[in-house]
C-alpha cells in the first residue's frame, strides 16, 4: 500500500523551534519519519524515535529512525525513561486524539528538565471556517485540511494554548503559518488586530522547568 504523502513530508518550518543542544527527540505520529530523518540528518540531534499509528508508514519510519514504535499512543505505554527525552513533537496529532489533555501529561513525564514540546494545531477560528458557518451554516467535514474528518477535537489559539500547558509546561513561544500572500497583505493592513482569524496553524513550544 502507498503511504499518502503527508505523512512523508519533513515539517522543516518547526526548525526555528529546536533547542540548539537536543540529543534525544521523540516525534508523537511520525508518519514515515521524513521529519525526524531530516532533523537527525543536519546535525540537531544525536537520536530520534517515534510513534506511529498506521502501519505503512510505520515500517518505513523503523528503516530510517533510531526507534520505532508503532501503534496508538492513547493505548500504548512508551517504553522510554521518564526525564530522558530533550524534545517531544506533537506536529498535527493532539487534534485526532480522544484525549490529548492525558498525553500532554504522560509525554511531560518523559521529558528532561529544561526539555520542550513542540506543538503545531490547527486554528478553528480561522475565516474559512468562520464565514461558512455565519453565512450559510455549514461545517463541512473534508479529506484533510482544517476540518480533516479525523480531528477528534477543535482549538483556538488560547485552547491550544492551554492544553499544551494543561500539565504544568510553560509555553514560551508561539508562532502562526498560514501568513503570505494575500492574507500576509491583509493581515498587515489591519495591524494584526485580526490575526487570530487568518492563521491556519499554531506551531507552540513549552519547556519543562519541573
Amino acid at each position: 500500500m502507498t503511504v499518502p504523502e503527508y505523512y512523508c513530508n519533513a515539517r522543516k518550518e518547526i526548525l526555528g523551534l529546536l533547542p540548539p543542544d537536543a540529543d534525544k527527540i521523540l516525534e508523537i505520529g511520525c508518519g514515515a519519519g521524513a521529519t525526524l530523518s531530516f532533523i537527525k540528518s543536519i546535525g540537531k540531534c544525536r537520536w530520534v524515535g517515534g510513534i506511529e499509528l498506521v502501519p505503512e508508514a510505520a515500517k518505513r519510519a523503523g528503516e530510517q529512525l533510531d526507534w520505532l514504535l508503532e501503534g496508538d499512543v492513547e493505548q500504548l505505554e512508551i517504553p522510554l525513561e521518564n526525564g530522558s527525552v530533550d524534545v517531544i513533537l506533537c506536529l498535527d496529532v493532539l487534534e485526532h486524539l480522544v484525549d490529548p489533555w492525558t498525553i500532554i501529561s504522560r509525554l511531560h513525564r518523559k521529558l528532561k528538565l529544561g526539555g520542550s514540546l513542540i506543538a503545531s494545531i490547527p486554528n478553528v477560528r480561522n475565516l474559512k471556517i468562520i464565514l461558512p458557518l455565519l453565512i450559510r451554516g455549514t461545517w463541512t467535514y473534508e479529506d484533510s485540511g482544517l476540518l480533516d474528518r479525523t480531528h477528534l477535537r477543535f482549538f483556538t489559539k488560547s485552547s491550544a494554548r492551554e492544553l499544551v500547558e494543561c500539565s504544568g509546561l510553560l509555553v514560551d513561544r508561539i508562532e502562526t503559518t498560514g501568513m503570505f500572500g494575500k492574507v500576509a497583505i491583509a493581515n498587515s493592513i489591519t495591524l494584526k488586530l485580526f490575526e487570530e482569524l487568518f492563521a491556519v496553524q499554531y506551531l507552540i513550544r513549552a519547556g519543562r522547568e519541573k
